[in-house]
């Protein structure tokens, strides 16, 4: 139960943080960021956290229903612009696999 109350209260720090900031960057990855450094600065033991993450992280299937539902609701939409879907998810596919491309090389360069 301390592992809930851990991640909770990192998630509405983070919330607040980025309220703080003008919400640029969501309060959840804010708050992912700050448990990661309070593990790796051992504020918070790893045990005390890992129950509820698995459980989380086994249960994250559960998470997606709302969005497939809202995918299913908005058929006609997706129908009417599937073009601009599929064309900027390609295009966006290939940039980001020649981006690491182009990045895992010049490192692999630089460890040589």
């Amino acid at each position: 139960m301390l592992g809930i109350f851990y991640i909770l209260l990192f998630w509405a720090v983070g919330n607040g943080i980025s309220l703080l900031m003008g919400g640029y960057l969501p309060g959840s990855i804010i708050g992912m960021i700050l448990l990661f450094a309070a593990l790796c600065l051992r504020l918070v033991r790893p045990g005390r956290v890992r129950p509820a993450a698995r459980f989380l992280l086994g249960s994250m299937a559960l998470f997606f229903i709302p969005y497939g539902a809202g995918l299913v609701e908005s058929y006609g939409l997706i129908l009417d612009h599937l073009w601009a879907i599929v064309l900027s998810a390609a295009v966006s596919t290939v940039l980001v696999l020649l981006c690491t491309g182009h990045v895992f090389q010049k490192l692999n360069r630089r460890s040589k």
